[in-house]
């Protein structure tokens, strides 16, 4: 079919469709352990729950509601690991820029150690979730959905009126959060920072959905929100990372290199800080999300 002809109801089933595949197609390279196979089979269920979320308008109220929790419990159930692999990357490449005296491969490998310790602990319930009932009971919701789909008849209309107005909603949403974090107090901040950073991330999906209907327009808009995102997530990093050196603090080996790669974990967060406003700026346009 035709772009022009499309209706908005199509292109949200096939974005469904095409994420339920990817979701399903996951499990056997979860359970293997393979490179970003925890990392994708995320990022399929945030599609998914994004969509159901950001287009519930489009479904009989509250038929999605179910599925939209059961996406957010995988994804949750899988992100202790997950977490926990990305901040120990992140940590021990940090540690490895630390000058000599802080004995940058010693700490670099102390931190492995902890965290592959860690994941390793926090592997089996991994396992544990994809052998569930309640995964499996979640792909065959997902299958029930797109065999037969609760839509209303707005679900109808024409597809890229719908996709811009939607995106536009979404670019105010964000808009709203992000001033409302550059406003917030110190003690506020990075909460309202990372509230900041799930409205681009909903954002962003709006326009991948929108981007096989729109073509080019919506593939600017998402990455225009894209970009908002990965600062806003530098930030998350790097507060976390920070939290993260504090508690382990006390019984590190390597104290002095804790400390210094502490403060410039709270130099990298005060510096995307800093970069947001002009990130955001270029994602603020009004026109950005006028697809027609």
């Amino acid at each position: 079919m035709a772009r022009s002809e499309a209706t908005v109801g199509q292109v949200l089933l096939a974005r469904i469709e095409t994420q339920a595949a990817v979701l399903s197609g996951l499990d056997d390279a979860v359970r293997a352990d393979e490179p970003d196979a925890v990392h994708r089979m995320r990022v399929a269920c945030r599609r998914l729950r994004s969509a159901l979320q950001t287009y519930r308008r489009l479904f009989v109220a509250g038929a999605t509601d179910e599925l939209v929790a059961e996406l957010r419990w995988l994804a949750g159930a899988l992100g202790r690991a997950r977490d926990r692999e990305v901040l120990t990357e992140r940590l021990a490449a940090r540690a490895r820029e630390l000058p000599a005296e802080c004995g940058p491969e010693r700490v670099a490998a102390e931190l492995e150690r902890w965290g592959g310790a860690e994941y390793r602990e926090l592997w089996p319930e991994v396992v544990a979730v994809l052998d569930s009932p309640r995964r499996r009971a979640l792909a065959d919701a997902l299958a029930t959905l797109l065999a037969d789909p609760p839509l209303r008849g707005r679900a109808g209309r024409r597809a890229v009126p719908e996709l811009a107005r939607v995106a536009a909603r979404e670019q105010r949403r964000t808009g709203r959060r992000v001033r409302a974090a550059m406003e917030a107090e110190a003690s506020d901040r990075d909460r309202a920072l990372h509230d900041a950073r799930k409205a681009a991330k909903r954002a962003r999906y709006a326009g991948e959905t929108a981007t096989p209907a729109v073509g080019a327009a919506a593939e600017k808009y998402a990455e225009r929100m894209k970009a908002v995102q990965d600062v806003l997530g530098e930030h998350q990093d790097a507060v976390v990372a920070a939290a993260a050196l504090a508690a382990q603090a006390d019984t590190s080996g390597e104290p002095f290199g804790y400390g210094v790669l502490y403060g410039r974990q709270l130099v990298d967060a005060e510096a995307a800080r800093e970069r947001l406003p002009q990130v955001w700026k270029r994602a603020a346009g009004r026109g950005l999300a006028c697809f027609g």
